[in-house]
């Protein structure tokens, strides 16, 4: 039975990411692009409960990881979710509705 995330040490998370990160390294060498996304996402949240949310605050704005050219910015946190609205280069909102991410996606925070 897997365990959630939440109930993992830092050194499980880490085992996990390393085990993660070489099942989508497989499956990309076989072409399986789905099974590597589905990698890519898991990553994602592991590394995410990894970090502090209390390092994010409502209001900041950050770069989001993958994604050139958009930023981010803090409505509020909900655990390791990040909710808000994407911005484009103008600072005008990109999207058309709030959404969450995972702080692993978050990067540098624009000052």
């Amino acid at each position: 039975m897997e365990r959630r995330y939440s109930d993992m040490t830092m050194e499980e998370l880490r085992q996990e990411v390393s085990e993660l990160t070489e099942k989508a390294r497989k499956a990309e060498q076989m072409g399986m692009v789905n099974e590597y996304a589905v990698y890519e996402r898991k990553i994602i949240m592991a590394k995410s409960y990894m970090m502090n949310p209390a390092d994010f605050k409502a209001g900041e704005t950050y770069e989001i990881e993958g994604a050139p050219g958009y930023r981010f910015k803090i409505a509020f946190m909900n655990g390791t979710f990040a909710w808000g609205t994407r911005l484009d280069t103008q600072n005008e909102i990109a999207g058309e509705e709030e959404e969450a991410l995972p702080i692993s996606m978050l990067g540098e925070k624009i000052r």
